[in-house]
């Protein structure tokens, strides 16, 4: 009995050994877990070209409405739709007989007129000289003085009358009242054209130089840039240039020289070569959509077709610089419902939430609020970490610099570039008739024109692309830069 509870007592004994032994390794193993490793950037305060974009649309300058001014059979259509067409240029042709008769009949009545003031006039001249010598009375020479009158006052009208068939007949034929595309006909040839109803509206016209760019900024970035700018936060142009932010003379200034500029950034990723200037900023805010309405101007010297009216593209306000920006990449930014928050790390190696304000540029955030420079902070996998987390920290370099140009476009079967291909494709396209002039108009002759363009080869594009911004932020330039809101076609950007 006592050796049963000899070995009882052992085997216990036993166990708590195992026991302790193996809560001791287990307890060596928590103490000895290696810390999460997690890559951090110090953040970098720098000045940054303050490049912001916009959606916008294309619109003529001019785009108006072609109307007959009288009624008739549409005879003929005499331009093809769509195509450049110079002021004057006849587009269409009313039948003009009845007006020719109008025409001849206004004639024929000004010559009856005129025969009759000749007739009065003889009688009033031999009644002025027999009332002289008191042959014949006073209302007999009144009489004839009348009449000499009514005959002047008949031929005005009858001039008159002639002038008006003679404006109506030219009204037959309908001609361009400004230089520039010319829409799809919305009479067909054989209808019968009255200018008092809907039947006189014949086409539109659209004057492609320049073009008009609208697009709006909202109002809230409009606030803030406008305090940057007047804070000395957000500086425009070079000091050279600012002379040239007073209303009058940002007028007087080509968009080439102006201290803000506008560009367009095409669908294909090409930017427009002409620089645009702003030459309208609404003076009211749309309460529906919280936003001020802009506009700028851009040349179009050859009438091409990279921008067309109605079109979608973006803009990008250029010439605004950001004065000591806290610049942070995005992957750093962690955005939750409460607002958005980076992971300082402290001197301790610990992860620290920090909620912060910030606004996107390119593929970096400008921190306006909770951090400063020389701060760590985590840049990649926010997710993965914890406020109070110990870590092991891995440095990697930030080089708070604008985008690079992407790398050329992949080839295509036979080898050549996208952009390649695109620019052959625009070397190849017909040019308007009337917008550029053609071989022999310029003096060449065709044979010689074609050997010429089958020896030169084209180059291939390297326009660089832009990353579009995701937020839309108002040009500091244009916030405080309105000294006054012009009511037509005149916006200013002012220093002051």
């Amino acid at each position: 009995m006592y050796k049963k509870i000899f070995h009882s007592a052992a085997l216990f004994a036993l166990a708590l050994a195992v026991i302790s032994v193996c809560g001791c390794k287990k307890a060596e193993n928590s103490g000895s877990m290696p810390l999460p490793v997690v890559s951090a950037i110090t953040v970098v305060q720098k000045d940054l070209p303050w490049n912001i974009e916009y959606p916008a649309q294309v619109a003529g300058s001019l785009e108006i409405q072609i109307r007959a001014q009288v009624g008739g059979i549409l005879q003929a259509r005499l331009y093809n739709e769509g195509e450049y067409v110079t002021e004057g240029t006849q587009l269409f042709q009313i039948d003009d007989k009845e007006y020719k008769v109008a025409l001849d009949k206004a004639k024929g009545s000004l010559a009856q007129a005129e025969a009759e003031e000749r007739r009065t006039q003889r009688t009033y001249a031999r009644m002025k000289r027999l009332r002289a010598d008191n042959a014949v009375s006073q209302q007999d020479y009144d009489n004839a003085l009348s009449a000499y009158e009514t005959a002047q006052a008949n031929v005005k009208v009858a001039k008159a009358g002639v002038s008006d068939a003679e404006i109506n007949l030219g009204y037959t034929k309908v001609t361009a009242p400004i230089s520039g595309i010319a829409g799809k006909e919305a009479q067909s040839v054989g209808s019968l054209i009255s200018p008092a109803g809907e039947s006189g509206f014949l086409t539109t016209m659209v004057q492609i130089n320049p073009l008009y760019v609208n697009f709006s900024m909202p109002s809230r970035q409009f606030e803030k840039l406008s305090a940057g700018f007047i804070s000395g936060q957000i500086s425009i142009g070079t000091e050279e240039q600012q002379d040239k932010l007073a209303a009058e003379q940002y007028r007087r200034t080509a968009a080439a020289d102006a201290p803000l500029y506008v560009e367009v950034l095409l669908n294909n990723g090409k930017i427009y070569p002409e620089k645009g200037k702003i030459i309208f900023f609404d003076s009211t805010e749309n309460t529906q959509t919280s936003s001020l309405a802009m506009k700028a101007e851009f040349a179009n010297p050859k009438n091409s077709r990279a921008l067309m009216p109605g079109q979608f593209v973006r803009v990008r306000l250029v010439g605004a610089t950001y004065k000591n920006a806290i610049l942070i990449p995005s992957s750093a930014v962690l955005n939750t419902a409460q607002g958005m928050l980076a992971y300082v790390i402290d001197a301790n190696d610990t992860i620290v939430s920090r909620p912060i304000q910030a606004q996107l540029q390119e593929d970096m955030y400008i921190v306006t609020d909770g951090l400063k420079a020389g701060d760590r902070i985590v840049s990649e996998g926010l997710i993965k970490v914890r406020p109070g987390q110990t870590v092991k920290v891995q440095m990697k370099p930030f080089n708070a610099e604008e985008p690079a140009a992407p790398q050329e476009q992949a080839l295509s079967q036979d080898g050549r570039s996208t952009a390649l291909l695109e620019e052959e494709i625009e070397e190849d396209e017909a040019p308007d008739t009337q917008a550029l002039p053609s071989a022999e108009e310029a003096g060449v002759p065709a044979n010689a024109a074609a050997v010429q363009a089958q020896s030169q080869a084209p180059a291939a594009s390297a326009v660089p692309v832009q990353t579009p911004a995701d937020s839309a932020a108002a040009p500091a330039a244009a916030s405080a830069a309105v000294q006054e809101a012009p009511a037509a076609d005149a916006v200013s950007a002012t220093g002051k």
